[in-house]
Parts: structure tokens; sequence; C-alpha cells
């Protein structure tokens, strides 16, 4: 895995967090996975981009996609695409869980920093689940 990607439903919120995980106490953590991040320019997607191209590059390119609730909406949807497509050596989708709450609570940033530190250290046994809720 060489980083993660910024679904644009939580583009601002992806940046906080990212900022938070390079300030004490957490930037060791990062710093020691040496990712990325990464948003739709830097592959060629286009802000309407499927969901399902969206998984497929994440997949190709090996990023883990941080994103709102993308739900089951149609046969190329996020949940549809992971339930269809999903094997064992899949990176999963992490969905922040309160996405508008990471805005306005710290707290709540830091224990999304703390879940998404704690799956990305742990990625390869986390793979093949699909999705991930943060916190």
């Amino acid at each position: 895995m060489k980083g993660i990607l910024a679904d644009n439903d939580v583009r601002g919120q992806v940046e906080y967090l990212v900022a938070l995980m390079n300030a004490e106490p957490w930037r060791e953590f990062w710093l020691d996975l040496r990712l990325t991040l990464y948003h739709f320019e830097d592959f060629g997607l286009n802000p309407t981009a499927t969901d399902q191209e969206i998984w497929e590059r994440c997949q190709a390119e090996q990023v883990v996609l941080i994103t709102g609730n993308r739900t089951l909406s149609g046969p190329d949807s996020l949940e549809a695409t992971i339930r269809l497509q999903n094997t064992a050596a899949s990176l999963p989708v992490l969905t922040i869980a309160d996405a508008k709450k990471v805005n306005f609570s710290r707290a709540y940033a830091g224990e999304v920093v703390e879940s998404l530190i704690d799956y990305l250290q742990r990625i390869d046994t986390v793979r093949g689940v699909g999705r991930l809720y943060l916190p």
C-alpha cells in the first residue's frame, strides 16, 4: 500500500485528519507509515467517476479509499462493487462514520485518527473485509 485517497465528499476532512497525523501525538506513527495523501486528480479520476471506477483504481494503485457513506444505490455503487469484486487481497474502504462531526469536534477527529492509524498499521490483516468504519 502506498497511500490513501480522499473521496471528493470528504476531501477537506481527510486533509484535516492528515494534518492532525502530522502533529503530536500521532506524527511518529504517520511518518513511520510513509504514506501519501492522494486526490482524484492524482490518478486522473474525474470528480464524476463512478464508485466502481474509483474502487478499481484504488485497488490497481494500492491506495486506501477514505470516504463518507457511499451506499448501495445501483450496480456500479461502491457497496455493489465491493460485494462483486472484493477478494481476500483487496484493500478495504475506510468510511468516516460521521464526516460532519470531524469538522466541529477535535475529540471525535482524534478518535478517527487513532482508528485510521490502527487500520493502516495493520492493513494486511484487514484486506478482504470490504469496508471498515472510522472510528
